[in-house]
């Protein structure tokens, strides 16, 4: 029998920090509302690192993946933990989930089923074009490039296409070890930000609206961006139903990422469904949807 009934992940800097921050307490307070809801339910939670080597992980039930936020930087070594955990546990979300939404090509896929997402190009690894070539082809003013597998802005740069030189040799390097994807820059992030909503078992829950600092692109709080309340219309929320119900199995937990596009359409931006922030922080009781949800899950 399992010791655990589940244990949450983290990454090593969240668990027993020397040292903490605004940011490092926030991680510790949402994890927390989360293993009290589960504990409420009567299960016997445990919570550490992902690649804490002392680890057995067949005595866990579940693992819950909530805060492995270096796992990107990390991936060869996260890629062959996720092969060889597989077998031992059972993870939340599934490991199929998990394994679909690890590379951006889940976006493609999306975008088939009727989902809109801004006009992208998927890049192979050891692609031979140039990045010169590539924007010419698209024709676009202002693209977006980053890895296909990424978080946390990792590798994200913004560029026009006079600056195209300037971002040759990066992108070339780049190339060399990873798929990449470039993007027609969407000019409403700059002033209407981007909207994450999360859900549970599909239905959902709450959202916020994150918003870069001027001058900066990128929402993160990494880089200067400020999170904000936002009460989403019905329609709205039936649109990222719509596209949660598309991933198969349903997943416990996701987060939706949307964006207005050059059109004012919306778009998706990103499907979370591996280490998403669910900002529980901000609305306490969505720990116990999630906790509801993962109940309901596992029968």
């Amino acid at each position: 029998m399992p010791v655990y009934d589940l244990t949450i992940l983290t990454e090593a800097r969240y668990v027993n920090p020397g040292k903490t921050s605004p940011y490092i307490r926030n991680v510790l307070n949402e994890d927390q509302l989360v293993q009290q809801a589960l504990e409420k339910r009567g299960w016997k939670v445990h919570r550490t690192n992902w690649d804490n080597r002392y680890m057995n992980w067949s005595d866990t039930g579940y693992i819950l993946f909530r805060s492995t936020w270096d796992y990107f930087n990390r991936f060869a070594e996260f890629d062959a933990w996720l092969e060889r955990v597989k077998g031992q546990t059972e993870m939340i979300n599934p490991y199929t989930l998990i394994r679909w939404n690890l590379d951006k090509h889940y976006l493609e896929g999306l975008s088939r089923q009727g989902i809109p997402i801004p006009p992208t190009r998927f890049i192979q690894r050891g692609d031979l074009k140039s990045l010169k070539d590539w924007v010419k082809e698209t024709g676009w003013e202002e693209i977006i490039l980053k890895p296909v597998v990424s978080g946390g802005s990792r590798h994200t740069y913004r560029f026009d296409r006079q600056e195209c030189p300037d971002y040759e040799a990066i992108y070339r390097t780049l190339i060399g070890r990873e798929a990449l994807i470039i993007q027609e820059f969407q000019e409403q992030i700059l002033t209407r930000g981007e909207v994450a909503f999360m859900l549970f078992g599909g239905t959902f829950s709450h959202a916020i609206l994150k918003k870069a600092k001027a001058g900066d692109f990128r929402v993160q709080d990494d880089f200067g961006g400020t999170v904000h309340s936002y009460d989403p219309s019905p329609e709205e929320i039936a649109w990222a139903e719509q596209v949660v119900a598309l991933c198969d199995p349903l997943p416990v937990y996701a987060r939706v990422d949307a964006i207005w596009d050059n059109k004012q359409e919306p778009a998706l931006a990103e499907l979370e469904l591996i280490e998403p922030e669910l900002w529980f922080r901000y609305h306490p009781e969505a720990a116990e949807k999630l906790a509801d949800a993962l109940t309901k899950h596992l029968g």
